[in-house]
């Protein structure tokens, strides 16, 4: 899982994917027909061939904060790039792309953990210290280690870099007559927007959005059917997209026949790229295959290595179906 720790402790936070994106091309340019990216910044690798057209999606970014002022005090006020849990934040710690790396905090009276009462603290005395290291507008990106055990990965933002490692692996691997489009996307975790504009490029006739899914087996937590170690998790909806049944059905028959696991997914909270890729242009046959996740949006967010691996054998057999 050495390429998983690299894409996992890569810094690339919503619209600063470019560094992350030039890593994965050096690894893919010798298994597909062409890479390239396109202006807002997605990388897609095209490995061409004349039957169906389908594109695989995982995104790149990852959720992270922005700086929005800097007090006289040398303390940043910031804002959130992707969804933030606000109730988990205080103690976490930042690194911008200067390298600075900064705690987050709270004030005593924060009682509706709201964002605006909270500060990172880069040990800076006053504003002007403070400028030397950051300035309004640098984005910062949560800190965080990678370890194996157990069976599981625990790491930071494998919500999306386990998908695009399953894209990766899925592209040295697979063997097809079919048109496969590998999209890298950019700018997930803010509205899905590079899958859009990269979706409606392509015009796939089949689409596979590759992302985590929460997990519903942690104490007292929502009742959630998917779990870890119970295999790739075929989404059949989730708050932006409701799977094409063909494509839902076909991944279920593909599982069962190969003898991988498999369970069923239904999201009731967030979206993936499948939310936008399903209606580019005149409509596309969308369908997801999710790794579970636990702690999701966290820096320490955890899945299982089978399911990993049950995922990669899956949209495997779905591009060479």
């Amino acid at each position: 899982m050495e390429l998983l720790k690299e894409l996992s402790l890569f810094n690339a936070t919503s619209g600063r994917e470019a560094k992350l994106s030039d890593f994965i091309k050096n690894i893919v340019k010798d298994y597909a027909d062409e890479v390239y990216s396109d202006s807002l910044g997605n990388l897609i690798a095209h490995k061409k061939g004349s039957g169906k057209k389908i594109m695989l999606s995982a995104h790149m970014d990852e959720i992270g904060v922005v700086v929005t002022y800097i007090e006289d005090s040398g303390y940043l006020r910031f804002a959130d790039v992707g969804g933030l849990y606000t109730k988990y934040l205080a103690g976490r710690r930042v690194v911008f792309e200067s390298g600075t790396e900064g705690v987050i905090f709270t004030e005593p009276k924060n009682d509706k953990n709201a964002l605006s009462k909270m500060y990172i603290d880069i040990g800076a005395t006053s504003k002007e210290d403070a400028e030397k290291c950051v300035n309004v507008g640098d984005m910062g990106a949560f800190c965080g280690n990678f370890t194996e055990q157990n069976g599981v990965i625990i790491g930071k933002a494998l919500d999306d870099r386990v998908g695009c490692l399953a894209l990766i692996e899925t592209l040295k691997r697979v063997k097809s007559e079919n048109d496969l489009y590998f999209v890298f996307t950019v700018q997930e975790e803010v509205g899905l927007r590079g899958a859009r504009t990269a979706a409606f490029a392509i015009n796939p006739d089949f689409a596979l959005a590759v992302d985590v899914t929460d997990s519903g087996d942690t104490p007292k937590c929502d009742k959630v059917a998917v779990k870890l170690g119970l295999g790739a998790a075929i989404k059949v909806m989730d708050y932006s997209v409701i799977c094409d049944k063909e494509v839902k059905d076909t991944l279920i028959l593909l599982a069962e026949k190969k003898n991988i696991k498999y369970q069923l997914e239904v999201m009731t909270e967030g979206g993936t790229d499948a939310g936008v890729i399903h209606f580019s242009r005149g409509g596309v046959k969308t369908g997801g295959v999710s790794i579970p996740t636990r702690y999701i949006h966290s820096p320490s967010e955890m899945i299982n290595k089978d399911d990993l691996t049950a995922v990669i054998d899956l949209i495997t057999a779905f591009c060479e179906n």
